[in-house]
């Protein structure tokens, strides 16, 4: 399984594979192990119910009982149009086929919309975890805006059997304090319905684009993101993987440390996804990172984040386009690579 993801690898294997972390110590996490409901939770405020709805998530799957969750979210239909996500494959417009590439896929759980999920609920909701997107960022509205709004209640996911509700922010949005408040109480009648919860937690603005760089995916700024994600109950953190650090310095605003630059994290990629890791309560509050887009190198871009993602503390992978534009077996072959990476030993904690 090693000689796979040092080929899926290439140039990049050494680098990965074998880098030991010089930020924060891997013995200041909580890293991910089959004990993790029970040893991240049962001290927590979640009730029994909600320790049985991440316990479904976290015993489903190729990666049950791990620790560790490979989930695929299939939300573009809303947020990037249905046309532009399902014309590479069109099968995908039947919302039966998403769901049976995540059960072949061998994945922790869905995640979709009310709508798609809601049509095939009753032949699949026992049969895989359900999670409910429950906002989104639609593109028909003309012109174009960038803001998170609900499409339907944490009571219809409930009654449509979710094991968890999703929700995205757009933190430094103009928007985001309107999205905090919503998403807040969504989050606390989840959890006091027995669901679990898991949050988008993007960065927003143009004015985190200068003409040199897009600070969007910057490690200070996402990892503050992820703080105020998991200070409003979030059980599971989705992030984009760190691209680069900075962004409080180059946009000159938000209070900062120098540590936070010359201690905590270098420019290696893990340990930039590290310090994501650490704003989610040193991994109390596991990270799982986005597959990105779908391209030409989807394999190896695909290992190469969840050797990053796990070498940094993280808790797995949501990979969507990069699985389901392309025929199903191959999809099913992506996902089964990416739970490669949690699957092997070899690949340890940096």
């Amino acid at each position: 399984m090693i000689e796979n993801i040092r080929q899926y690898l290439g140039d990049q294997a050494d680098y990965l594979l074998d880098y030991t972390s010089t930020g924060i110590p891997k013995e200041s996490l909580h890293v991910p192990n089959p004990d993790y409901v029970t040893n991240g939770f049962a001290q927590s405020d979640r009730n029994n119910r909600v320790l049985c709805n991440l316990e479904r998530i976290f015993s489903a799957g190729r990666l049950a009982n791990t620790g560790y969750v490979s989930i695929l979210p299939v939300d573009q239909g809303i947020e990037h149009t249905a046309g532009a996500s399902f014309a590479p494959n069109p099968a995908y417009f039947d919302p039966e086929n998403i769901v049976k590439l995540a059960i072949e896929g061998g994945c922790n759980a869905v995640a979709s919309t009310f709508g798609a999920l809601g049509i095939i609920a009753r032949k699949y909701a026992h049969r895989i975890p359900f999670i409910v997107k429950i906002n989104h960022n639609e593109l028909l509205t003309y012109p174009n805006k960038f803001d998170q709004i609900m499409f339907g209640s944490v009571q219809q996911a409930y009654d449509m059997g979710a094991a968890a509700v999703g929700a995205t922010i757009y933190f430094g949005s103009e928007e985001s304090s309107r999205q905090i408040i919503e998403v807040a109480e969504a989050f606390a009648l989840a959890h006091e319905l027995g669901m679990a919860t898991i949050l988008w937690c993007y960065t927003r603005n143009p004015a985190f684009k200068t003409a040199d760089k897009d600070y969007h995916t910057a490690a200070d700024l996402t990892g503050q993101a992820n703080h105020l994600g998991v200070t409003i109950h979030a059980d599971i953190i989705k992030q984009k993987l760190p691209e680069l650090n900075g962004g409080f310095t180059a946009l000159k605003f938000g209070k900062t440390h120098k540590a936070m630059y010359d201690t905590l994290t270098t420019d290696h990629p893990i340990d930039l996804c590290r310090y994501q890791v650490a704003n989610c309560y040193m991994g109390r509050i596991g990270l799982i990172n986005s597959g990105g887009a779908s391209g030409d190198n989807d394999f190896s871009e695909a290992v190469a984040t969840a050797v990053i993602n796990k070498r940094a503390g993280g808790m797995g992978l949501i990979s969507g386009r990069k699985a389901f534009q392309r025929p199903m077996a191959d999809g099913v072959r992506l996902l089964n690579t990416i739970q490669d990476v949690y699957l092997c030993d070899e690949v340890t904690i940096a």
